[in-house]
């Protein structure tokens, strides 16, 4: 497993980030964000959306689970499982199919759907530091 870490002053400072996480997930198009509720998620996949060429406004899909952000080669599919109950429900849309796609899966609250995350999947940890500053750590499965 390859780990790097990145210190992020502000969320504003998650802009520069977002470019070295896609640079380091390589050819893994799958990314689960962990954190606390607040930490910056949605604002890091925001950043990195942005860096992938997407071009709407990206918003979380708290109710709606998944989001589809078109982007010149293909599609960012962005999930929030915070509001799912049984792994069944992520089943029963075919998150699969998803997975399969090719597409980058930008995950939140992936915890909830452990057990269906392909082993290649990039974990990204977000991490609120005493002083307001972030810390993030990318682990990338070899």
């Amino acid at each position: 497993m390859k780990e790097m870490l990145f210190h992020a002053r502000r969320l504003s400072d998650l802009d520069g980030i977002a470019g070295n996480l896609i640079r380091a997930a390589g050819g893994e198009r799958i990314l689960a964000f962990h954190g606390d509720m607040g930490v910056g998620k949605t604002t890091l996949i925001r950043a990195i959306c942005r860096n992938l060429g997407v071009k709407t406004e990206v918003t979380s899909p708290t109710f709606a689970l998944v989001n589809e952000y078109p982007i010149d080669k293909g599609l960012v599919y962005h999930f929030d499982f915070y509001r799912i109950n049984k792994i069944s429900e992520a089943l029963d849309f075919g998150i699969d199919e998803y997975f399969d796609s090719g597409a980058w899966c930008l995950i939140e609250w992936p915890e909830k759907i452990e057990d269906l995350l392909p082993e290649t999947a990039t974990a990204v940890y977000l991490l609120e530091n005493p002083d307001g500053s972030r810390t993030i750590r990318i682990q990338i499965p070899e």
